[in-house]
């Protein structure tokens, strides 16, 4: 049976129309996703139509500082594109 495993997204909250889960990876099956951020639903539509195990995976404490991210001390977020005048 092929697992799908996800994990909760930082800084996202209930309600606030952005995809709330991550995929982490994905075992036992050719699927192959496009977008990482999903919502619950495309989720369990995804896992209904393969056949696939939902795991949902805990969420660090944030006790260890970096907690997993990619260390840009503060610096994160989107970049955005420089409009020529």
């Amino acid at each position: 049976m092929a697992k799908i495993f996800i994990r909760e997204r930082r800084h996202v909250s209930e309600g606030d129309g952005r995809p709330r889960l991550a995929v982490v990876g994905v075992q036992g099956s050719d699927v192959k996703f496009f977008k990482t951020r999903v919502r619950k639903a495309e989720i369990d539509a995804i896992a209904e139509s393969i056949g696939a195990e939902v795991v949902m995976l805990p969420r660090g404490s944030g006790e260890h500082g970096n907690d997993g991210d990619s260390g840009g001390h503060g610096r994160g977020g989107r970049r955005r594109r420089r409009r020529d005048a």
